[in-house]
């Protein structure tokens, strides 16, 4: 194929990938070994992120190939880009999840244990309710892991008032390896690049954190109940996989409401 901006992503998508495969690995293992030690003594994954980061949220749990043991926390008013202009539109949610205390609001409606986990999803790792959100866990005995774009986010400087970003909270740091501004590809005629990484960067390093606790969890004799097609397990048994796994995914939030 000739050279395009087309065939430009693609080498450039895989350099990121080559990037964190080559540079994350360690950090990975230890953020699995983090979740699998809360999954395993029914804790909790807790995953948060604004903005295009709630792809990295959805991505984890629920879909085909994920497992119960996590809990995905996405609010709509910072998330719901598809509007763009109007109610719901794009600069009320680029507004609110700026706003410092409105992490610790959402926090307040579960009960959060010590042994749980918190992976927070931010490319710049600025923004206040990111901030407010690590800082909220932290102050409640969890884990807090970072999942960010570390170049970038270190030429930022921080949307809280404590000062501090997501890289200067966090117990474990992991980099998505996405470029400063998140676009890869300059193309002649256009101004700015195009084509952002941070979703592959994220997707990648998630689903390797998800295999690698599937693994852990298998070894310690607790299979998890991994959601698969009908094409996987035949039609049935898929049926019925999803059924169970829901109802496990129910008994295990059930505690983050006083249950």
């Amino acid at each position: 194929m000739d050279r395009t901006p087309a065939t430009a992503y693609f080498d450039a998508a895989e350099a990121l990938l080559k990037r964190v495969r080559d540079t994350q690995g360690d950090a990975i293992e230890t953020a699995a070994t983090w979740c699998a030690d809360a999954i395993a003594r029914k804790g909790l994954v807790h995953l948060f992120g604004t903005g295009h980061s709630r792809m990295a949220v959805e991505e984890v749990f629920p879909r085909y190939g994920s497992f119960p043991g996590f809990h995905p926390m996405v609010e709509l008013s910072m998330t719901n880009h598809t509007q763009v202009v109007g109610s719901n539109g794009q600069r009320q949610a680029m507004w609110i999840e700026r706003q410092e205390g409105f992490g610790e609001v959402i926090l307040s409606n579960y009960v959060l244990r010590d042994y749980d986990v918190m992976v927070v999803f931010s490319t710049s790792g600025t923004n206040g309710v990111v901030v407010d959100v690590a800082l909220g866990a932290k102050a409640r005995g969890m884990k807090v892991i970072a999942i960010i774009a570390a170049q970038y986010s270190a030429l930022l400087p921080s949307g809280h008032s404590s000062g501090k970003k997501l890289a200067d909270i966090a117990d474990l740091v992991i980099d998505n390896c996405a470029v400063p501004g998140d676009a890869m590809v300059d193309i002649p005629g256009v101004d700015v690049p195009v084509g952002p990484g941070s979703t592959i960067g994220n997707t990648a390093v998630v689903n390797a954190i998800k295999c690698l606790i599937a693994a852990d969890l298998a070894a310690r004799g607790q299979m998890p109940l991994v959601l698969a097609s009908a094409h996987t397990m035949g039609a049935e048994a898929s049926k019925q996989r999803f059924e169970d796994t829901y109802n496990d995914y129910r008994d295990r939030v059930k505690v983050l409401y006083g249950a």
